[in-house]
């Protein structure tokens, strides 16, 4: 039995994850696989609803469920409440209660879609990278944080960066387990340089690479990762970084497949994981009918791939979104008005999905 938890959130997010869960249900249903499927308030709609974020109820259903699909928090009309009621609140106190440590953001450039880059096509053509990103440490997460007034009547306000041998320790082994099943390379990229922090952090990934002489390890400055990505991201392979850079960097890799709109994520402790797409909210196309679901329907495939061994199932998922981009079809955010485009809307997109995952099982 497959339990999971729903956590649609706020504007496109309800959109988005209804698609991923159409494809979804009809792969299990149509493998006799027993599920269910319990979904809970987050974000601004949980605000609205019961004054907080996140609910004690709703992180129960999360923390009963064998993985949680999650759509998206936030918006304009929450901007104005203090820090700890925003709907961010939501994403950052799941991946904390449930311990969602390793953070996988795969970017990937399909030819059909070189156009939708705005990277030259010599230069992202073959793009297929994974970046590991530690969720549950660093500067997010470090105290002492806040703002306090000051003798002279300003403000001061303050985050710490700080990291332990042991969180180090076990987002870099998810890393260099993953290359081993990828082309065995592996960059730390860090500023070590400048922080203490990330200098322990080099230092660590160094120790447990040694456990994996097949992989290559290198090492690189965030200043300079950054720029790489877009110089030639087709060289990198598998990242591991802090939380801090991760979530910069996979926003930015996220341009050479054309769209944030095509990224999926998973965010794991073992077999436990919250799957969602990488982009937020997006209160300005919200119930319009425009946003990508190709990113969420992609986090399901993780899904299937990472908490239930399922890779058959999801390798139909993906087959299914590479046929699809493959036939033309493409929502505003892909599309570049070529002829032979199909101009589509969100749920145009899930069906055609769903139509490719129905001819590909039945073959």
């Amino acid at each position: 039995m497959m339990k999971l938890a729903l956590f649609a959130g706020d504007g496109i997010g309800i959109e988005v994850t209804k698609e991923a869960v159409k494809v979804l249900k009809y792969l299990l249903d149509l493998n006799s696989i027993n599920y269910e499927i319990e979904e809970g308030l987050v974000g601004g709609a949980s605000y609205d609803a019961y004054g907080k974020p996140l609910t004690d109820e709703t992180l129960k259903i999360a923390k009963d469920s064998d993985a949680v699909i999650f759509g998206a928090v936030g918006g304009t009309k929450w901007e104005p409440l203090p820090i700890e009621l925003r709907p961010e609140k939501a994403l950052l106190g799941l991946r904390y209660e449930l311990d969602l440590y390793a953070n996988l953001r795969p970017a990937k450039v399909y030819d059909d879609l070189i156009d939708a880059s705005p990277l030259k096509k010599n230069i992202v053509g073959g793009t297929d990278m994974l970046i590991v990103r530690e969720l549950t440490g660093g500067i997010y997460f470090g105290q002492p944080r806040g703002v306090e007034d000051l003798p002279d009547g300003s403000k001061k306000g303050f985050n710490t960066l700080v990291y332990t041998t042991k969180e180090i320790e076990r987002i870099a082994k998810i890393a260099f387990d993953i290359s081993m099943k990828r082309r065995k390379k592996v960059l730390s990229v860090d500023k070590a340089n400048v922080l203490e922090s990330t200098e322990l952090w080099r230092n660590v990934v160094a120790n447990v690479s040694k456990s994996y002489p097949e992989v290559e390890l290198s090492n690189m400055y965030v200043d300079n990762c950054s720029m790489q990505l877009i110089k030639q991201p087709t060289s990198f392979d598998v990242i591991v970084t802090t939380n801090l850079f991760g979530d910069i960097l996979s926003d930015e890799a996220s341009m050479a497949s054309g769209s944030i709109g095509m990224l999926p994520s998973a965010s794991l402790n073992g077999k436990k994981g919250m799957y969602e797409p990488i982009h937020g909210s997006a209160p300005d196309i919200a119930g319009q009918n425009k946003a990508n679901p190709l990113a969420t329907i992609l986090s399901v495939a993780m899904m299937l791939r990472y908490s239930f061994d399922e890779d058959n199932l999801a390798d139909y998922i993906e087959k299914s979104v590479e046929n699809v981009i493959k036939n033309g079809y493409r929502t505003p955010d892909i599309y570049s008005g070529a002829a032979g485009l199909k101009l589509v809307g969100t749920s145009q997109m899930g069906e055609a999905v769903l139509s490719e995952l129905k001819n590909a099982v039945h073959v």
